[in-house]
């Protein structure tokens, strides 16, 4: 079976960066990855567009994907959506064995100890994350501790492992922000090569940002 990555966040809007990420850890793994928008994050101001206007923009951007697709439980879920939650709901649609990861950013994963429930995620599953050359974070020393044991350099301790190991995934640099995206949409501004041709395909999908004034 090949791993499952989840790849969470807001996606508000998607655009190029989240999916070559995506592409480049399901080609590294040889993973399918789903691209999962949460409801309400619990460590962020709540998303400009809806839930439906996120699931329809993700679905657009990965149409003809055969390694991404979009999971929208935690849309479905409504309410705070905790990592935790997600994971014992996967861990009962696939068999033990299953490996499943989360693909982190490294400004992310260094903040895991301020999640809920935090050290239980790794008997849930494993953990990519993302690097990028110049970009070094500083992990507390709980976390440090927490994976001491887990790191691993070897793609094929987490495809053939369920759950419980951190690797790191160095990806192609794309100074890209779903903020900057938003203020550019906000002042009328083009945001081609930004976003997938897809979503400007249907100008409709974008119309969350343009009357948003933040």
């Amino acid at each position: 079976m090949k791993p499952v990555v989840i790849f969470g966040g807001t996606f508000d809007p998607v655009h190029i960066g989240h999916l070559r990420v995506a592409l480049e850890a399901a080609e590294f793994l040889d993973a399918h990855v789903r691209l999962m928008p949460a409801n309400k994050p619990p460590h962020r101001a709540p998303p400009v567009a809806n839930p439906k206007q996120r699931a329809a923009m993700l679905e657009l951007a990965v149409a003809g994907q055969k390694n991404l697709s979009v999971d929208a439980r935690e849309l479905r879920r409504g309410g705070s959506s905790y990592t935790l939650d997600t994971l014992i709901e996967l861990r009962r649609e696939f068999p033990p064995e299953q490996s499943i990861a989360l693909l982190l950013g490294a400004d992310a994963f260094a903040a895991l100890p301020t999640w809920h429930r935090w050290r239980e995620l790794f008997a849930l599953a494993h953990f990519v994350v993302l690097s990028r050359p110049g970009h070094d974070t500083t992990l507390s020393a709980d976390l440090v501790a927490e994976i001491a044991a887990r790191r691993t350099d070897a793609a094929a301790d987490v495809k053939h492992g369920a759950a419980g190991k951190v690797i790191r995934l160095a990806v192609t640099q794309l100074e890209i922000s779903a903020s900057d995206i938003r203020h550019r949409l906000a002042r009328g501004r083009d945001v081609r090569w930004l976003v997938p041709d897809a979503l400007l395909a249907k100008p409709s999908t974008l119309a969350p940002y343009r009357s948003a004034s933040r």
